[in-house]
């Protein structure tokens, strides 16, 4: 039984064959990391397997940003493999199992959304906020109560008293296991909503040019001395630059971590196609050479663009 379709047409799940799917994938995960299974998967640690599931993750995102849905459907695939993979570690040393990774996931989402289960329902799966479950359709009351309905349960959490009677700081929410770009823009948000933010994006321009001076005045620095305090301090400055940058580009509405992937790959594309023009390998080529290159390659590439544009 399948669950494919012709392209633009709705796909139906089917909840039982789904659920018989899911469990032949857990059986088979313990499996191989049974007695007698894969001599490899038996071998395998969180510390072995976190890198893959970095990995995986990045796989899926490529494949949303290429539109590539068949593709998709396998990455996903890979990206549960990891969640399976460490459920299945963490029953063999006795932590949990999927079953407990499923209900924490169910109970979550139920409490989260008490305007589509009911605030009874809510409050039954641990809900504690006290939120208006009449979001009337709108999306902005719906993330108010969500982010509402999480701080309630952090602050449930164990270890989540004061401690040193040193009080919580609102920025505590913002996870630090992410990618850098996505937690400083995260931060810039939430200290935005006590009124610490610029007032308009415009206002940052001097702030960059503030970091870039201070960033030059280290660097300077560094070059001529051999104190690695003074790295230190380059390191510094260049992150009070990108993370100006971050925030400059939440003003502006663009998400920083789109926006350099997208620079990447059109410094790809540049790159590729200047290896393509030139008649000798580019190491071999003068600065001045290079930067023509560089400067075809970007007009090339524009009008190919264009082209492609304006047959849709």
């Amino acid at each position: 039984m399948s669950s494919t379709s012709a392209p633009g047409t709705p796909v139906l799940t089917d909840p039982e064959w789904a659920a018989e799917l899911f469990q032949q994938s857990v059986a088979i995960m313990a499996r191989l990391r049974a007695p007698g299974g894969c001599p490899w998967d038996r071998e395998q640690s969180f510390d072995t397997i976190r890198k893959y599931t970095l990995e995986e993750a990045y796989e899926v995102f490529d494949a949303i940003e290429r539109r590539d849905f068949p593709h998709l459907a396998e990455e996903l695939g890979d990206l549960l493999l990891q969640v399976l993979f460490y459920a299945e570690m963490a029953a063999n040393e006795g932590h949990f199992t999927i079953t407990d990774v499923l209900d924490h996931l169910n109970r979550k989402l139920i409490r989260r959304h008490p305007h589509v289960f009911g605030e009874e329902a809510s409050r039954a799966a641990g809900n504690e906020a006290i939120v208006d479950s009449a979001v009337e359709g709108s999306a902005a009351k719906v993330l108010r109560n969500w982010e509402e309905i999480k701080a309630a349960e952090n602050a449930a959490k164990p270890g989540s008293a004061i401690e040193g009677n040193q009080p919580p700081s609102r920025l505590d929410s913002v996870q630090r296991a992410m990618p850098a770009l996505a937690e400083a823009a995260k931060i810039g948000a939430k200290a935005a909503k006590s009124g610490f933010d610029w007032p308009h994006w415009r206002d940052l321009l001097p702030k960059l040019t503030e970091e870039t001076a201070e960033l030059e005045a280290e660097a300077a620095a560094a070059e001529t001395s051999a104190d690695p305090a003074l790295k230190t301090a380059v390191e510094a400055e260049l992150g009070d630059l990108l993370f100006t940058v971050v925030n400059l580009g939440r003003h502006l509405g663009v998400d920083a971590e789109m926006a350099l992937r997208g620079c990447n790959l059109r410094f790809r594309q540049r790159f590729k196609q200047m290896e393509i023009d030139s008649e000798k390998p580019l190491e071999e080529l003068k600065p001045e050479e290079l930067e023509a290159l560089w400067t075809e390659a970007k007009r090339k590439l524009a009008k190919s663009a264009s082209a492609q544009e304006a047959g849709r």
